[in-house]
Formats: structure tokens, sequence, C-alpha cells
């Protein structure tokens, strides 16, 4: 079940979050043992760190820009841009300038 949405309502995901000074913000929208949807908000040199996950998951950037390091490589994102970052693999999150992205993990 999808949650913090308005049924049969035209949305634009990247207003259903805020950036918050000096913070990372999630929004959790459906979670269970399948999959996980969740929106992010970075402000601006805000990271996560490295780390991995039991599930492949793919990011698509909302607005602003990042970095998504995934096994070592770098990789630059913008606005309307998605990258699979693979279960198992170690990557991390960094936000060049303030920025939002949907994350959909698929165990």
């Amino acid at each position: 079940m999808l949650k913090h949405l308005q049924p049969e309502t035209i949305l634009q995901l990247k207003e259903e979050i805020s950036v918050q000074k000096g913070q990372v913000v999630s929004k959790t929208l459906a979670q269970n043992d399948a999959l996980s949807i969740t929106l992010f908000s970075f402000d601006g040199e805000e990271e996560i760190s490295t780390h991995r996950s039991e599930g492949d998951a793919l990011v698509t950037i909302l607005a602003g820009t990042a970095r998504i390091t995934i096994d070592g490589t770098v990789f630059p994102l913008s606005e309307g841009q998605s990258i699979l970052m693979p279960a198992q693999k170690p990557h991390a999150v960094f936000a060049e300038t303030a920025m939002k992205m949907l994350l959909v993990v698929v165990f």
C-alpha cells in the first residue's frame, strides 16, 4: 500500500518532499518484503556514505545534481536521470547541489 500521497491526484514527486538545511530527509511511500519506495531530499554537499543493499536499487534524480558511486565508479547525475545500483555492490550518494531523488528498491 502506498502512503503519504493523495490518490487520484496528479503529482509532482519533487514537490512531495522539502530540502532542509544541513540534512538528508526521507519519506517512505511504500515498504514490504519485496519493495521499498522512498523519496529523499539532500541539502547541497550532504551524503549517504558507502553501504550495501539486499535489493536492486533504482535511483531517479527529481531535482538538482548528485554523484552516485557504485563499487568505486562515480556517476554524475542530474534531474531526470536514473541509475541502477545492483544488490550487494557498495554504493554511496553525494548531493553536489540541493537535490531530490526517488529510490525504488526491489528485493
